[in-house]
């Protein structure tokens, strides 16, 4: 939002609603001349508006509908924000016959108002949708696996707040072999576009689904379903290691502390370690009804399905097993002749 200063406070007042009325004899005149203020009138202090005029009851808190209803000075443009100095604000009362004075209003101590126009800022993703939808429609490219890079940037585009619809294109051009894209856009019933169509010119890329994290994460967190996404990205030449499926990373452990929104990789995680280097483990031999357990000590660290190797503690003899869950150690049949030694 840009704050303009002083932008409303340079702006005349603009003229009260005239009465439609027969003239008063001039004794009542006079008497109406000078309004009765049983109170002080109370100053709102920041406002934000949906439309480009400010009325009095936007300003002063407590007025008549009548009162309330008179427009006093213009708003900010689109997505702007102003200020009107109180001063201006009281001269433009009086000569309207709100107040008889500054005496009249509560001002709280502040010198002028900020008004902010509010407004819907278009995005670089609804101008991406309106593109994509425009193509599909005019020229029955489907651009889901593509991105579109804008020249320039996303533009900057305000339009009325109560505008809840889509990007429409107004025209579009389209090359088929260097897949850019020129035109205009606009959006139904809006007339900040419709004095001013947003323009738009760019490529389409293509994209891969990459994983990315919605949040930081530490170094040795355990990664979540809820603590990252998929998203589209466009491909790059080093984008051939990756992460694209959810189910390679979601149990997987940070080896590193991860950035929000930063593509992950395979080196960035690993499988979360269920037995460390020097553990005390259980190591299980099963064949043919035969089931031996021994105690061991583990040589190197490793999560499920690692091939690790332990030593017997009684033997010292050293094995090589698979992990099967914290602190288990299996090793296969063809290792039975060191298990029946080892006891």
């Amino acid at each position: 939002m840009i704050r303009s200063t002083l932008i409303i406070a340079a702006l005349t007042a603009l003229p009260a609603l005239a009465l439609a009325q027969a003239p008063a004899p001039a004794g009542e005149r006079a008497a109406a001349a000078v309004p009765v203020v049983a109170a002080k009138l109370k100053l709102k202090t920041d406002l934000t508006l949906s439309r480009d005029i400010v009325a009095f009851g936007d300003l002063i808190a407590g007025l008549s509908p009548q009162d309330a209803a008179l427009p006093a000075f213009r708003a900010p443009a689109l997505g702007e924000t102003g200020t009107i100095q109180v001063a201006r604000i009281v001269d433009a009362a009086v000569k309207h016959g709100i107040l008889r004075d500054a005496q009249d209003l509560d001002s709280q101590g502040v010198a002028q108002v900020v008004v902010t126009r509010a407004a819907r800022r278009i995005t670089g993703l609804d101008v991406e949708a309106a593109v994509k939808s425009a193509l599909l429609e005019r020229f029955g490219f489907d651009g889901r696996a593509f991105a579109l890079l804008l020249d320039g940037g996303a533009p900057s585009v305000v339009v009325e707040p109560e505008l809840t619809g889509d990007l429409a294109a107004l025209d579009l051009n389209y090359d088929a072999r260097s897949r850019r894209v020129t035109g205009r856009l606009t959006m139904p019933g809006s007339a900040a576009t419709r004095l001013k169509p947003v323009r738009v010119s760019g490529q389409l890329v293509e994209t891969v689904e990459v994983v990315v994290p919605l949040r930081t994460i530490a170094r040795g967190e355990t990664l979540t379903a809820s603590a990252v996404t998929i998203e589209r990205r466009p491909r790059d030449v080093q984008f051939n290691d990756v992460l694209g499926e959810m189910k390679a990373a979601v149990g997987k452990v940070a080896k590193r502390t991860l950035v929000a929104g930063a593509v992950l990789r395979s080196g960035d995680v690993q499988r979360e370690e269920v037995v460390g280097r020097g553990d005390i483990v259980t190591i299980l031999y099963e064949a043919r009804g035969i089931s031996i357990s021994l105690r061991g000590r583990a040589n190197e660290a490793g999560a499920i399905g690692d091939s690790i190797a332990i030593t017997n503690i009684q033997s010292k003899r050293v094995l090589q097993g698979t992990v099967t869950g914290p602190g288990r150690v299996n090793v296969s049949p063809h290792s039975s002749g060191q298990i029946a030694a080892a006891r």
